[in-house]
């Protein structure tokens, strides 16, 4: 059963509530999903990475969402764009929340994997507003 089939009637406001809550929450993920080019000169410095080091750091989290996005357009068809758009937000709030533990490099990049679940918000969101 695809999602067109599933939807329910619609009251007057609700495409203007899901339009401006979609909007906030895509501003979100994106800040988290660029969050180390915010703060990674700072990590480049505490860490002491060299050039290959940041690059892969910078490049993870663009990865990870690049690649997540087919998965998660899949699922927003198959389970609907509310829930997983919520399990998205919930587990990028997670991971972000995780690297403010993160000491070493390896967990810095196991961070940016989970950052970069945001990044992958774009296709579910899409769906959502449609």
């Amino acid at each position: 059963m695809s999602v067109i089939e599933k939807a329910q009637p619609m009251s007057a406001g609700q495409p203007a509530k899901a339009l401006w809550i979609s909007t906030v929450a895509f501003t979100l993920c994106f800040a988290v999903w660029t969050i180390f080019a915010i703060i990674g000169i700072r990590i480049k410095q505490d860490l002491g990475l060299n050039e290959a080091e940041f690059g892969l750091l910078i490049g993870t989290p663009v990865l990870t969402g690049s690649l997540v996005r087919i998965v998660l357009g899949i699922w927003t068809e198959r389970y609907g764009g509310r829930l997983v758009y919520t399990l998205t937000m919930l587990a990028a709030a997670l991971a972000t929340f995780l690297l403010s533990y993160a000491q070493t490099y390896p967990q810095m990049l196991i961070a940016g994997l989970g950052v970069g679940l945001a990044g992958g918000s774009f296709a579910v969101g899409v769906a959502y507003v449609s």
